[in-house]
């Protein structure tokens, strides 16, 4: 009855008459839930994977004072729930009198604690623990080289453990592709150990399946790739009881069959065939080879910080890099840390923080690196950055000039940072409207980064975006969202699923199919932009105003309007916050704010929005920016509903002007233009003026909108009205 119980009713583990017995199921269970928790990746699914192996690298650079380490550890873990102080003072006290591979596999925290640090990438554990990551390795690294005169050449081992319904589906489409572990891997010779003990229990979570790796192990792959294991029967806490093979972090597999295990007891018991891959993966090496030059740092700690925020982590990187400046003993260092922290602030949007570390760094390294040296490019080109996000363009013009001076002088012609340099120029060209300008500067970089970078790389995303964003600021909108498009294909392959960039991306098609009329489609971008934004920013970073301003003219171009006002007055709040008080970004709010108003018909509000507007827009923008446009049409649709014509026409043919100096011949935004000055005509009585307008905006619309747009429509109304009244 018992035995039936627990296979059946899964809160029942067993029944036991014997406290051994039962200490030794608690045991394993306390295994099989840390074995479910483990962290794996996939090639061309997770962006970790990418990073597998400079993790490793980083992890096992990282060199610290072994005493203080042990003290450092143990005063960390007292401040823990969770932690036995007899586990603690035992480590304290007895650290050097066993094996790394003892501790690690002994019935104490170390093992939960270092994978769970692995797992989540917790800063605080890695950073108390890298030195016993150094040992752990280290040990086994050293039993492997002893061992393996007595191993058989090829060889199976087995490993039983929980997966969550997400990675086995991640791992059905892998199949033929790579994984990895991202922890220490702990295998056993033992199938039925691994079968029993850990696969067929981890079907009693319903929200997993069990799993039975079986790995194919070639001993001339490992000395190759220099991926060590060891047998620990004779050194593990345990001894011979588990046949346990212990590999060291990050280990490669190839994923060669899955298939399921026949079980009377549950249908979610499967066998995973793995061949051990090393890193023998030709293009995985070409991809990793070009990030580790990326990867910037002298020291283990160094590239773990740049590793975090190329992994969208800069809350992490942040605490990291702040650790590490209080602890910078040279100038040298000074300054890294200063720039990387003015980098995490940048991707947090606290741009007076990065400045201000930007600047810190750029100080020291006058002093210590010659005049063209590479380092000061880099630091004039992230000041470049700051200014143009804070929306001063010609002191971001200015800076970006200066980088790329140095970067002619000290790089080769096709150097990836040159690319950085044209692209951020051209970001500075999109921002004052000077689109021709943008597009050439994007296109120049791309060229640099289709020579330098690997077809997938994240930068390539974001040139492909960059361009679309001219596009469509130029009205070519089937160009602009086919840039997107390709952006959004890559970044899928390169970036974690909550990054950024993604966010950027859902965005900029949203905005694409916005422009389209397509809004249901814009409201769909949108919102999965804002979900991701909500995950990976803090909550007043201006990218999240962005979205909900982007939210908000969805609503208002379906007639929503209260669903508007409230999207865009929660993105005003945000910036506010954010941004300094003229900066063009809070311009945009005032003015979105204005049109639900003049939807509404409380004109009066309208008008106070769109002035706020237009004197923001008058202080830090060119004197013929499309935004000042818009501001100058807006305020004229306000005195249109009011009944003062001649105010409107004045407004609106301002607006115009400016149009045809900064806009494509043939933009969207003309026809607008030309469609308000025609109804400004029509309700003044002058039918054959208000009829040329509207058909120089029918003639616009035709070329650049699909034909079910709801503008066409309209215009073609507008026409028919005109003529019955001649």
């Amino acid at each position: 009855m018992h035995e039936r119980w627990a296979k059946t009713i899964a809160k029942v583990k067993g029944v036991y008459t014997e406290i051994d017995s039962i200490c030794e199921a608690l045991r394993i269970d306390r295994e099989n839930c840390d074995r479910a928790l483990i962290s794996i990746s996939f090639n061309g699914l997770d962006p970790l994977f990418m990073y597998t192996q400079l993790l490793k690298e980083a992890f096992l650079d990282i060199e610290d004072d072994d005493a203080k380490s042990i003290k450092e550890l143990a005063e960390y873990c007292r401040l823990q729930d969770g932690a036995s102080s007899k586990t603690i003072e035992m480590i304290e006290r007895e650290y050097r009198n066993h094996t790394p591979i003892w501790w690690y596999t002994g019935p104490y925290f170390i093992y939960s604690m270092l994978n769970c640090g692995l797992r989540l990438m917790n800063v605080d554990i890695i950073l108390k623990m890298g030195f016993f990551i150094r040992h752990l390795h280290n040990h086994i690294t050293e039993l492997h080289r002893e061992q393996q005169g007595s191993m058989p050449t090829k060889f199976q081992v087995f490993r039983g453990q929980g997966l969550p319904m997400e990675d086995f589906e991640k791992m059905k489409i892998t199949k033929g592709g790579l994984m990895s572990f991202n922890n220490f891997l702990s295998t056993s010779r033992s199938r039925e150990i691994s079968f029993k003990r850990f696969a067929r229990p981890a079907t009693k979570n319903p929200s997993s399946v069990g799993i039975l790796f079986v790995m194919a192990i070639d001993t001339v792959i490992c000395m190759k790739s220099s991926t060590p294991f060891a047998e620990v029967s004779k050194v593990g806490y345990y001894k011979d009881k588990e046949e346990e093979i212990l590999f060291s972090t990050h280990t490669i597999f190839r994923i060669d069959r899955i298939e399921r295990i026949e079980d009377k007891y549950t249908d979610r018991l499967w066998q995973v065939n793995l061949t051990l891959a090393g890193n023998q993966d030709d293009d995985c090496n070409k991809l990793t080879a070009h990030l580790r030059e990326e990867i910037s740092g002298e020291t283990g700690w160094d590239r773990l910080g740049s590793i975090l925020i190329k992994l969208g982590e800069p809350a992490k990187a942040e605490h990291l890099y702040q650790i590490l400046l209080e602890k910078a003993s040279t100038d040298q260092q000074r300054s890294d840390y200063n720039l990387q922290l003015g980098s995490v602030y940048y991707g947090m949007g606290e741009y007076s923080k990065a400045l201000s570390s930007y600047e810190r760094s750029l100080e020291i390294q006058k002093i210590t690196v010659p005049p063209n040296h590479p380092d000061l490019a880099a630091s004039y080109n992230n000041i470049g950055m700051v200014y143009n996000n804070l929306g001063e363009y010609s002191k971001a013009l200015s800076s970006y000039e200066r980088s790329l001076e140095i970067r002619k002088i000290a790089l080769p012609p096709n150097h990836p940072d040159l690319a950085g340099s044209y692209n951020n120029i051209g970001s500075v060209y999109h921002n004052m409207g000077e689109y021709s300008k943008a597009l050439s500067s994007y296109e120049r970089s791309l060229e640099i980064k289709k020579i330098a970078l690997p077809p997938n790389h994240s930068n390539l995303g974001a040139s492909y975006n960059n361009i679309g964003g001219v596009y469509k600021n130029m009205g070519e909108y089937s160009k602009a969202l086919s840039s997107y498009e390709r952006s959004l294909e890559i970044q899928k392959i390169a970036l974690p699923p909550n990054h950024p960039d993604l966010a950027t991306s859902y965005n900029n098609i949203g905005l694409v199919y916005y422009s389209m009329g397509e809004y249901s489609k814009a409201l769909s971008s949108h919102e999965r932009s804002l979900e991701i934004q909500k995950i990976a920013l803090p909550p007043n970073h201006p990218d999240l105003a962005s979205s909900y301003g982007n939210i908000g003219s969805v609503y208002h171009n379906m007639g929503e309007y209260s669903k508007a006002l409230s999207s865009y007055e929660q993105s005003l709040e945000i910036k506010k916050i954010a941004l300094p008080p003229n900066h063009p970004s809070l311009g945009s709010s005032y003015n979105n704010i204005g049109m639900v108003y003049n939807n509404l018909g409380e004109y009066s509000k309208a008008l106070s929005y769109y002035e706020k507007d237009l004197e923001i827009s008058k202080k830090t923008l060119p004197s013929n920016h499309p935004d000042l446009a818009t501001s100058y049409n807006n305020i004229g649709l306000v005195y249109y509903n009011m009944g003062e014509y001649s105010k409107a026409l004045s407004s609106h043919e301002r607006s115009l002007e400016i149009k045809k100096i900064a806009l494509s011949p043939n933009h969207p935004d003309l026809a607008s233009s030309y469609n308000n000055i025609g109804l400004v005509y029509y309700n003044m009585g002058k039918y054959s003026k208000a009829l040329s307008y509207y058909e120089k905006a029918q003639e616009i619309w035709k070329k650049s909108l699909p034909s079910t747009h709801p503008h066409i429509a309209l215009v073609k109304w507008n026409i028919e009205i005109a003529k019955n009244k001649m």
